[in-house]
């Protein structure tokens, strides 16, 4: 039984349960500080146009009630290498609501780290949460080449991400004028799978 329990304590967290301290400290320890705290150095966030999201809060003053939010969805790699958690937010005891995406990066430590953030206000809420499971990719046998990628509108920043094993991909563009796209698909043993699609409009 002791071995047992030191086993469960000594097992890695998964990036559902990071998403989840990530939020209680946000509410704990202030928005933007539990924001620092979790980003890879690398990580980027959207104002509209992609910024670091390390250099963009550096500094910034927590607001006095912070945004709430929940995964709905959680798609991780099968190497366990990256995952992404969407799900609703609230704000204002639920005067705002809205969605989000984050990117998570496993580190060396086992440990997570977000290295994208983005979302977008909604007119209603996600019917999102509970106690879900993540979804995990199946394992390719050999690492499927990428697709052909559409023609890239001109001025626009194209971005393509995938896990080590390419069981997880992703990739945003944002146009000039702020809007921007968003696609997560996961390989189902024969093919890549659109799993999340986000548009978002220009402010």
């Amino acid at each position: 039984m002791i071995l047992a329990l030191l086993l469960a304590a000594a097992e890695p967290m998964s990036a559902l349960d990071t998403e989840r301290a990530f939020i209680a400290d946000a509410q704990k320890l202030g928005q933007w500080t539990a924001f620092r705290k979790y980003a890879a150095d690398d990580a980027v966030i959207f104002v509209p146009q992609q910024v670091n999201a390390q250099e963009f809060l550096k500094g910034r003053a927590d607001p006095p009630v912070a945004v709430y939010w929940w995964p709905g969805k959680s798609f991780v790699s099968c190497d366990g290498s990256y995952a992404v958690n969407t799900g609703p937010w609230v704000r204002q005891y639920g005067k705002a609501v809205g969605y989000f995406t984050t990117v998570w990066q496993r580190q060396p430590d086992g440990s997570w780290k977000w290295i994208y953030d983005g979302g977008d206000g909604l007119d209603t809420p996600r019917a999102e949460g509970g106690d879900i499971k993540a979804e995990i990719a199946a394992c390719p046998k050999v690492a499927p080449p990428p697709t052909g990628l559409d023609e890239i509108p001109s001025g626009a920043k194209y971005v393509r991400g995938s896990s080590n094993d390419e069981s997880l991909r992703w990739e945003w563009e944002v146009l000039p004028d702020g809007s921007r796209t968003f696609t997560v698909s996961i390989w189902n043993g024969s093919r890549h799978e659109v799993v999340i699609e986000d548009k978002v409009a220009a402010p």
